[in-house]
């Protein structure tokens, strides 16, 4: 088909020099400018529509968009905005963080009422199922990008055993079987919804020899589950904290660490404070500071990054790799609209009591 265009191309130019009696090399110049722009047009005609996605809170983006690593696209002094999708490490001015503070100070004023909190928090089950059994496998997009974020995730020849919490549909688990040529890896993968379970279980990708889905509420008492302790070199914690109640937060982390073998790591991502997604929320969708409920029932939570440090730092027994702030400009080129993002990322290693009892 590209042979096709370029001969069409210079067929056109042909029939233009003898049609203009060309004389200067200008003129020329502009005229193949002009073809060439026509094939680049006809070209991207020709591509196939991309599918539109959301992320986790429902904002759409395309599946063709290139997911830079954190930290490679600069916004400078006298960029366009939009000639790309994202920028990395935007920071703000004074005046623009000072408006921010004050819309979400002012959607936090009214406080959901203590009583409709509990049910909230009594009946967070229902609401996740009732999520999964409208949206099923059609809400969240696969994070396709998970190996840029999270190299340490990539398959070889090495075996690995590796538990997502909060797994949903399997949007992390199926695009890291699909790239497992080595089949290397074993997926352990939970989540509070049955309806979610099933779905990744009902899913054609889905191989009990390479992974194992059930229902757990990451909350309580894990005995129940088929983890094995000192068992896993990998925990994944992706968007899955912030769903819960942050009086649980430490429990969920120390309900962790006897499952993982010493020197496994924990790979966490999650909602950051000031994020846009914190800004939509209206009046009267505060539960208490930094915590929300969306009209659906599910709630969500705003990491602070000194928060994030303490929960893991203060176990002894997690030491923090790397942690940062990933700050991101989303832009809509279509409708010029401008998203502020703020995600928490880090790495956390489980020391190897032992060493530390030889190095004594």
């Amino acid at each position: 088909m590209f042979l096709l265009l370029f001969l069409l191309m210079v067929t056109s130019m042909a029939t233009m020099i003898h049609s203009e009696n060309i004389n200067s090399t200008a003129t020329l110049t502009q005229m193949t400018d002009k073809l060439i722009s026509k094939l680049k047009a006809h070209m991207l005609a020709m591509q196939p529509p991309k599918s539109r996605g959301y992320d986790n809170y429902g904002y759409s983006y395309l599946d063709g968009d290139t997911r830079p690593k954190f930290g490679n696209r600069f916004l400078n002094e006298g960029s366009d905005i939009f000639t790309h999708n994202a920028w990395d490490n935007v920071m703000w001015d004074e005046d623009f963080r000072k408006d921010i503070v004050e819309k979400i100070e002012s959607n936090s004023i009214v406080k959901v009422p203590s009583e409709k909190a509990l049910e909230f928090e009594t009946n967070a089950f229902k609401y996740w199922n009732d999520f999964y059994a409208k949206h099923e496998n059609k809400f969240f997009k696969d994070r396709h990008w998970i190996l840029t974020e999270f190299p340490e995730l990539t398959p070889n020849e090495t075996r690995k055993n590796i538990l997502e919490l909060g797994c949903g549909v399997g949007n992390t688990v199926f695009p890291l079987l699909e790239i497992d040529n080595h089949k290397s890896l074993f997926i352990y993968c939970c989540d509070f919804s049955e309806k979610a379970i099933k779905l990744v279980r009902d899913n054609p990708s889905y191989d009990s020899n390479r992974c194992n889905a059930f229902v757990l509420d990451i909350t309580g008492d894990w005995k129940s589950s088929p983890l094995i302790p000192k068992s896993l070199d990998i925990i994944t914690m992706i968007f899955v904290l912030s769903a819960i109640d942050p009086q649980y937060h430490r429990k969920v982390i120390s309900n962790m660490i006897p499952y993982l073998k010493p020197d496994g790591i924990i790979l966490f991502r999650d909602y950051g404070q000031y994020d846009m997604a914190q800004i939509r929320f209206n009046k009267g969708r505060c539960i208490k500071d930094r915590f929300y409920v969306r009209g659906d029932g599910t709630r969500a939570y705003f990491f602070d990054e000194n928060e994030v440090d303490l929960l893991f730092n203060e176990t002894k027994i997690l030491n923090r790799i790397n942690l940062h702030v990933d700050r991101r400009l989303q832009v809509n080129r279509a409708n010029k609209k401008k998203m502020y993002r703020v995600w928490i990322q880090g790495v956390f290693r489980k020391k190897d009591i032992d060493d530390d009892n030889k190095s004594q």
